[in-house]
């Protein structure tokens, strides 16, 4: 009779608890692709009680006429120029944007109600990636343009003191391979940014064999370059971006950040390119498993 009692107050409690409410998340892209879609089935599934649509960038009615309780996530880079320029328009979510993109956008404004979720590599973990791979290496070669200088200076923030010393060379000319050569003839490995104007299809064959010619590894900038031949770089994949957008999503959004990377990561590297350079190569997940240990250090 006591266990009647029991699960029929536990009826009750449950009947006068209040529903969570399913959440409205709109997803928006310039144009659909197999990728989005399959992010769009991945969102879907992982959040069951919620209801994802999509749309294209041209189908978007302006920003204030959204609902205050919708959720907006936004691919790239065109779509966060488009949310900017409303001060008004529901809590957003920014993806496939990189940092001097944000920077060429948005300056160095935080606009309220958009949280950046970067896509380019953080630069602590670049680093500490270094750190654990190749453990001799003393002198950091990086090049920047006038468009990722001011990431040269929050490289040099996160440096560990006394432990690695950042060689940065301006680099306003590509098709001079001699500031390059320089950079190379003063470091141990070149760590690459995620600046296009420096990295791209055109330069990127100049960088590997001049950086492989003197027997120093290319990281980064991204794991799309790693495919191309750098030595290896951290990334975040799908299922690392559904976690952190989970996350997020869970939380009320005026608690979300202005900008973020996310937590959960992967290591991609290149076997053929540690074997020419005489590299061990550490397997990739005792890699990720080593530099998520150094993150939660203090």
């Amino acid at each position: 009779m006591n266990a009647l009692r029991a699960a029929g107050l536990a009826v009750l409690l449950l009947a006068g608890a209040p529903a969570v409410q399913a959440l409205e998340i709109l997803v928006a892209a310039q144009e659909s692709s197999p990728a989005l879609q399959r992010f769009l089935v991945g969102l879907q599934a992982s959040r069951p009680d919620d209801r994802v649509q999509f749309s294209r960038a041209e189908q978007l009615p302006a920003v204030a006429d959204l609902p205050r309780d919708l959720r907006l996530i936004l691919i790239g880079p065109e779509l966060l120029d488009w949310r900017q320029r409303s001060v008004e328009g529901p809590p957003t979510l920014v993806m496939q944007v990189n940092r001097i993109e944000g920077r060429q956008i948005l300056g160095r404004r935080q606009p309220l109600g958009i949280t950046l979720l970067w896509g380019d590599p953080p630069l602590a973990r670049q680093l500490n990636l270094i750190r654990l791979l190749l453990p001799q290496a003393r002198h950091i070669g990086v090049l920047y343009s006038n468009d990722s200088a001011f990431l040269v200076q929050e490289l040099r923030q996160v440096t560990p003191a006394g432990e690695l010393e950042i060689n940065a060379h301006f680099w306003p000319n590509t098709r001079d391979p001699r500031v390059l050569g320089r950079l190379l003839d003063q470091s141990d490995v070149l760590l690459g940014l995620d600046d296009p104007h420096l990295y791209n299809p055109h330069t990127i064959k100049t960088l590997l064999l001049s950086s492989y010619g003197r027997r120093q590894a290319l990281i980064g900038p991204t794991a799309a370059f790693v495919h191309a031949g750098s030595l290896v770089s951290t990334y975040s994949d799908q299922q690392d971006w559904l976690d952190t957008l989970g996350t997020l999503l869970d939380r009320d959004p005026a608690t979300w950040p202005h900008e973020l990377y996310p937590a959960h990561f992967k290591v991609m590297g290149n076997t053929r390119v540690a074997l020419s350079l005489g590299i061990p190569m550490t397997d990739p997940h005792q890699l990720e498993q080593a530099l998520q240990r150094l993150e939660a250090s203090p």
